[in-house]
């Protein structure tokens, strides 16, 4: 038992290093890291969004104290996003979330290279005013519940990949996170149940304790190897998940 629960802790603080970080893949790694060890499907959906709920709190608040966090961007993040999540997790009892995964894998591998792309090349700064982004959050929200994870990939590559600043986007898309799991794990537990809380306790620890090193890390990285490293990390979950 000491042994499983030191295994759901490394999760959770390997995944919330990459997440924190990068503003993504937390869902995907923790997720994929659960079926690894023997975890059935429908347990580790459930313990990977429950988690978040703690993890994108601590994240948040890490962000906010180092400044990464644009407030404007969070309040036109937010609110789509909840509602997008509320609707994908209502829609995820009649539709089979796996059909659409094919075509989210090939958006987000077309978006990680054109992230590549915008690395090496000057971008034209967008504010946010930008018209997409209530859409981006939504769409997020949307598909993050219906395909157990997406948040991040979705929303923090398409705004990166519109030129938005990545380090306040990464800190702005880890904070609203948490209302957007919150609104996921909610709905879930009313309409499942919840039977795996013993075992979420140390995703929960694991992440938590990575929170303040994420970003710590993203305050110091320059914004070029920033940009690829998020290209990499989309392109390679994504394709994974294609195949």
């Amino acid at each position: 038992m000491t042994t499983d629960f030191l295994i759901f802790v490394l999760i959770g603080f390997l995944a919330q290093m990459v997440d924190g970080a990068l503003g993504l893949a937390f869902g995907v790694l923790s997720t994929t890291s659960l079926l690894t060890i023997g975890v059935p499907p429908a347990a580790a959906s459930a313990m990977t969004h429950v988690t978040e709920c703690f993890t994108t709190a601590a994240s948040g608040v890490s962000h906010a104290y180092h400044r990464n966090v644009d407030w404007r961007l969070v309040a036109r993040l937010a609110p789509a996003g909840m509602i997008g999540g509320a609707i994908g997790a209502y829609l995820l009892s009649n539709i089979d979330g796996e059909a659409i995964e094919p075509f989210v894998s090939a958006y987000l591998i077309a978006v990680g290279l054109f992230i590549l792309y915008k690395a090496f090349r000057p971008q034209w700064p967008r504010d946010v005013r930008d018209w997409i982004v209530p859409y981006v959050g939504a769409g997020g929200g949307l598909l993050d519940a219906m395909g157990g994870g997406g948040w991040g990939p979705i929303v923090t590559s398409t705004l990166l990949g519109r030129g938005h600043d990545a380090k306040k986007v990464i800190g702005s898309t880890n904070l609203t996170e948490f209302g957007v799991t919150s609104v996921i794990s909610l709905t879930f537990i009313l309409a499942l149940g919840w039977s795996e809380l013993s075992s979420a306790i140390g995703l929960i620890l694991g992440g938590i304790l990575a929170a303040p090193f994420g970003a710590l890390i993203l305050k110091r990285v320059p914004v070029k190897p920033l940009m690829i490293a998020v290209s990499v990390i989309i392109i390679g979950t994504a394709a994974v998940r294609l195949v």
